[in-house]
């Protein structure tokens, strides 16, 4: 008998987590409310941003148009692909379930909810990979689920992007050091040359 209410009492608590484990990834994108945070995302410059280097100015504040504030405690801001970025990469893949998405795995910043306008300087992080991006903004409730978001670029993802080049496997003092040791190596070269050419004449002087 005590076995079986042992038995019971794993399989109910089974249960429990898989019920519980599934609400929690059965959490849906399109069940947000959309467009509740504003956000923009200012780079540093207007070309090709450098991963490590450049800086992103991220502000995000309350929509005028936000239903479910009363829910917020938390921002979570992202760092996301554009749908350029995405192509032939099922690892960035864009999924309507949350648990599932791969679309903004770069975290940027998490804050406490203020319903003040608030602003981030971000420094690319060194692993940024290269592509193309938005910033994204996920407000957050008191069980750490996701309730509404905002972007920095439109609906279709088509607008406000910026490009990062990711950090190359040679550093630039790498270069500089490379360089200094081939022109080492030719002047140590010629000065041998140049003693050994002295030496031969000392010899047939003789």
């Amino acid at each position: 008998m005590a076995i079986h209410k042992s038995l019971f009492a794993s399989l109910l608590i089974c249960l429990l987590f898989q019920i519980s484990h599934g609400a929690t990834k059965e959490r849906l994108f399109s069940d947000l409310e959309k467009g509740a945070l504003e956000v923009t995302a200012k780079p540093s410059r207007e070309s090709v941003l450098d991963a490590g280097i450049d800086k992103l100015s991220i502000t995000w504040k309350l929509s005028s148009t936000a239903t479910k504030e009363a829910e917020f405690t938390t921002i979570k801001v992202k760092l996301c692909y554009a749908p350029v970025s995405q192509v032939d990469r099922p690892w960035r893949k864009t999924e309507n379930e949350l648990f599932k998405d791969k679309s903004c795995p770069h975290k940027i910043i998490t804050r406490a909810y203020d319903k003040s306008p608030q602003s981030f300087e971000y420094t690319l992080e060194r692993d940024i990979p290269t592509g193309t991006y938005f910033v994204r903004a996920y407000a957050v409730d008191a069980k750490d689920h996701e309730v509404a978001f905002g972007q920095s670029t439109d609906e279709a993802k088509s607008t406000n992007l910026f490009s990062v080049q990711a950090i190359s496997g040679r550093h630039k003092s790498l270069d500089i050091a490379s360089v200094c040791f081939s022109v080492f190596s030719v002047l140590a070269l010629l000065v041998f040359f140049v003693n050994e050419k002295r030496k031969a004449k000392i010899e047939q002087s003789k």
